[in-house]
Formats: C-alpha cells, structure tokens, sequence
C-alpha cells in the first residue's frame, strides 16, 4: 500500500523541512499541524544509528506552550497531575494533564525556565487553546503562547560524544530532563537532555527559526565523525522500549493509570488539579483497562495502520495500537489495551489484522 502527501500552505513547515528535503527524506506525516520527517529511505540503518551510534532528529513538531507572567506556577500547577511545589529552575518533568473526567489529554514535559515562565514541550493536540481558556477562566494574571521554539534531538549512545563536540563536556553532566540555557555563537538554544528514545541523547531547542538550517548543518558536521545520520522518532525503538505515544495507545477513555502514568498522580495535592476528583474515584474503584505487551505468532508483521481488536473466544477483550517486528528479539511485538481482568497467563487471545488473525499472548512492558 502506497500513498503520496501534497505538501500545502494549510500545515505548518518545520524551520528545518529544507535541511531534511536536502538530506533525503522520503516522507513526512503531520503532528502538532506541522509535518515531521518519519522516513529517509534506509529504516534499518536509521534504527542502527538509534541503538548503536548516533542519528538526528527534526522534532520541531514538538510544539512549546509557554505560561509566562505573575500566575504561570499557579496555572502550571492546576494543569497537570504532578506536584510541581519543588521543581527548580532548569529543571523539566513529565506532567501528565488530563481533563475533568480524568482522562488522558496530553503527556509533555513540563520545564521550569524560571518561577514565572514554563514551556509544555506536548504531544499531539491543541494544549494551547485548553491552557488558554482554562487560565481566562481562572482569571489568573497568566500569558498562554506558543513561542519561536523548534527542538532538533540527538539520540543514540554517541549522542552525548557529538553534544560535547559541539557545546563542550558539561553536557555530559546533565541529569535526565534537566536543561540548560545557552548560546553557539549567537545561536540561542535550551539544551535538554532528554528525547523519544530509551537510547540517550539530547534536545537542543532552537529560539530562533531563522538560525535552524546553520543549526542542522553545525550538528551534521560535529557528528560526522560518529557517523551521525537523519532520521526521526523510532516506533520500533519506542516499541521495544515500551514508550507511551499519546496519538496512538491513548484513546478517548484512558486515563493515567490504565498506561502506568499513576506514579505522576499527585492525588493529595494540595492546589488541586484538573481531572483531580475523577481520578480518586477511579483509583478508589480500580481501573478497567491495563496496557500489556504481545507477543504476536506469524510471518513478519508490517505495521497496523488502524487499531486492531484483541479477541478471547470471539469476544473483544482489548485493543492494540501498534505492532511492528523487533530486530532485537527477533519476534513479533505490540502494544495493546485489555481488560484489567485478563492476567499474563490468559490463553486464547487473538489479534484480528485485518487480512489475517494471529495468535497473541501477553507480557509485561518494556520489552527491551
């Protein structure tokens, strides 16, 4: 199955989308209303770079929405499920927030840049407009923007030798998700260590649009000698490694603790946050749905583009969203949403895929 996109004015180009069209990328999709680089025409080599040296990334579709002004800590804290009372400058935090039902809405990382100025780094949805109203609403002295940030990531175990090349060695002490504000020679970033992968690596987010190919082009060249490469967010690495990807295992019902998110539910929060009563309830009644892993029986699985249900004796026990083949474990691998009731030892689980069923059984997350 072969599609094209038309590339048109209506979504958003990355600041970086002529670096990655000069370097070979093959096709994009569209996140966030602007379009990622998701294939440069070699993914066994992409995913070898990944896990082995080194590879870069155009995640300007990671979108920032800025808190800044007297009432950003309230606002912050009212949004999210974590207790924020001790974040520090420089400091970023995964802060799941979740609607007044208590579901899952966005998973960012949350950045402190200072006691009056936080940047949501989100997944896919409109964070913004939600941020917006809810601060109108409030009536907090609070700004809602989306500033002129554009985060290219530097994954994979010589992430950090081609970071210290390019920025000197204190970026290897940098803690996880912990960040800092610097300048390459006139280049604003905020250095993040942090990405979409299990593997290491860092975010450099760009401050100036206008600076992004000088930038690509000063990575490119610091990584040359680790045979850096292009690539994008890897669903079989993220996979593997049991990374949550809100626009594919999250639906419309999930809540935190379904996708093992309740360790970032603060419930005794003192402020309060959205979503805060609801998610009592469910943990006080216990959850109906729990993310497992499969292992899924057959020839080479292509990746589903749709989800495809779980069955047990022809009924529909659960969901998955996405499956691919681990080079890793030489097997087939997936990622699915099933009744709470249904224990790693069940047998009978079937996936239908459509053109085909296949055997499944369960296990725990990660798998690698």
């Amino acid at each position: 199955m072969s599609f094209r996109m038309s590339v048109s004015p209506n979504v958003r180009k990355s600041p970086y989308f002529d670096a990655t069209v000069a370097d070979g990328v093959k096709s994009f999709a569209v996140y966030n209303h602007m379009y990622i680089p998701v294939d440069f025409g070699d993914p066994d080599a992409e995913y070898d770079r990944l896990l082995n040296g080194v590879a870069m990334w155009d995640v300007a579709c990671e979108r920032q929405v800025e808190l800044a002004g007297p009432d950003a800590g309230m606002l912050a804290q009212y949004l999210t499920t974590r207790d924020l009372a001790n974040a520090v400058p420089g400091q970023g935090m995964y802060a799941p927030l979740c609607d007044y039902d208590g579901h899952l809405i966005n998973d960012p990382v949350l950045l402190k840049l200072s006691t009056s100025q936080y940047w949501l780094s989100i997944a896919d949805s409109d964070i913004a407009l939600w941020a917006k109203a809810i601060a109108a609403e409030r009536g907090l002295n609070v700004s809602v923007t989306e500033p002129d940030v554009s985060p290219l990531a530097v994954q994979g175990p010589r992430a950090p030798d081609v970071m210290a090349e390019l920025l000197g060695d204190w970026v290897r002490e940098l803690k996880y998700f912990w960040f800092k504000e610097t300048d390459l020679e006139g280049i604003r970033l905020l250095v993040v260590r942090s990405g979409w992968s299990k593997q290491g690596g860092f975010e450099l987010f760009l401050r100036d649009g206008t600076r992004a190919i000088d930038l690509w082009n000063r990575v490119k060249a610091a990584g040359k000698r680790y045979a850096i490469g292009p690539g994008a967010p890897n669903d079989v690495e993220r996979i593997e490694s049991g990374l949550l990807s809100y626009g594919t295992d999250v639906d419309a019902d999930t809540n935190p603790y379904e996708v093992g998110l309740g360790k970032y539910v603060d419930l005794e929060k003192t402020e309060g946050f959205i979503g805060q009563a609801a998610l009592k309830k469910i943990k006080r009644e216990g959850i109906r749905r729990r993310q497992v892993g499969l292992f899924l029986a057959g020839e080479r699985v292509v990746p589903n583009a749709h989800p495809c249900p779980v069955l047990r004796h022809d009924e529909v026990v659960g969901m998955m969203s996405a499956a691919v083949f681990s080079p890793r474990l030489g097997r087939n691998i997936a990622i699915a949403l099933i009744h709470a009731g249904i224990g790693n030892d069940a047998l009978g689980l079937l996936v239908d895929c459509g053109d085909c069923r296949r055997a499944a059984t369960i296990t725990d997350l990660p798998f690698c």
